[in-house]
């Protein structure tokens, strides 16, 4: 059989990437991520299970999964989340269940998520897990921009201003970082990223019975 034969025989599905992207509040890791879902329909945006009600137009399923407490707490004891948290009296947690099925059939998965997140899920699925982190090209256009949303008070400002300065702290763990300098170029390095992890050997289970079958020629 020929090297192209082989290859149809044996090549399958490869196993997706799991992509925590994480940044400051203001450093454009929400709207990355929108983008690049945009651009590459095998990604799928992980959804949040959360106890608290739905919001106007919020559907279950799509926005998040919404459960009420002792479910949730239920779910906790059952290691049904990479990680969980009580945030403003309301549980938020991160389901392992659909973000694993999704990498099996060989989809790609995004989480807009925090430093904390993204180490307990480098933890639980380090095969599969590449952390990006986002950052600001300065402190000071990451302010403005916070100021020019003209959605929070100056006390709120500099509190997000403190917590961008926590997260920045832990941009070591990552195994990529972009500055966000220009979005469009923030975007394509992003993307490659992406197409160069999806093509490491470890996704593409399939070759080895590629390669065992060339060697048998």
């Amino acid at each position: 059989m020929s090297s192209d034969g082989h290859a149809a025989l044996f090549r399958g599905q490869r196993r997706g990437v799991l992509i925590p992207l994480s940044s400051p509040s203001g450093a454009g890791k929400t709207t990355l991520s929108k983008r690049l879902l945009a651009q590459n329909p095998d990604i799928v945006l992980s959804v949040s299970t959360t106890t608290r009600q739905p919001r106007p137009g919020e559907q279950h399923g799509v926005d998040y999964y919404f459960t009420d407490e002792a479910t949730f707490m239920q779910q906790v004891e059952e290691g049904a989340f990479f990680e969980w948290a009580k945030v403003f009296d309301h549980y938020y947690g991160t389901p392992k269940a659909p973000v694993m099925e999704a990498i099996e059939e060989g989809r790609d998965v995004v989480f807009d998520i925090d430093w904390q997140g993204a180490q307990a899920i480098a933890e639980q699925a380090a095969e599969d897990t590449v952390r990006v982190f986002i950052l600001p090209p300065s402190l000071a256009l990451l302010e403005d921009r916070l100021k020019k949303r003209g959605q929070d008070s100056s006390e709120i400002i500099d509190g997000r201003m403190a917590r961008a300065k926590s997260e920045i702290e832990h941009w070591s763990e990552y195994d990529y970082v972009i500055v966000n300098d220009d979005f469009a170029r923030a975007l394509e390095k992003l993307n490659l990223i992406l197409h160069a992890e999806r093509w490491k050997r470890s996704r593409h289970p399939w070759l080895d019975g590629f390669v065992q079958a060339l060697m048998d020629e």
